[in-house]
């Protein structure tokens, strides 16, 4: 390793990003999985609910909440995509200048 990359590495700034970055991926992981998982549990042990018609069609509560696990999949990702945006490329540029 160079020494450059090396001294990176102990920058404060660079700890800084790696704990942000990791605690944040790791927690919408864990929540996708969460929810994920719940879908699949209600499937297994909870057909008769799901099965339910909205209304007078022929819609079960199933089809939404379905819908609801895909949708929270892209809106975990834009929230990370946010944080990318707002709080990590900050901490990039402060690195990278740190490093010059």
């Amino acid at each position: 390793m160079s020494q450059r990359h090396e001294m990176m590495e102990q920058s404060s700034t660079y700890r800084e990003l790696v704990k942000r970055r990791a605690i944040l991926g790791w927690s919408l992981s864990a929540l996708m999985l969460v929810i994920y998982f719940g879908f699949i549990l209600l499937v297994a042990f909870a057909k008769p609910l799901l099965a339910v018609p909205l209304g007078s069609g022929v819609t079960t509560y199933g089809i939404p909440v379905g819908l609801a696990v895909i949708a929270s999949a892209f809106i975990l990702t834009g929230i990370y995509v946010r944080a990318a945006n707002s709080v990590y490329d900050g901490l990039v540029r402060k690195l990278v200048e740190e490093a010059r």
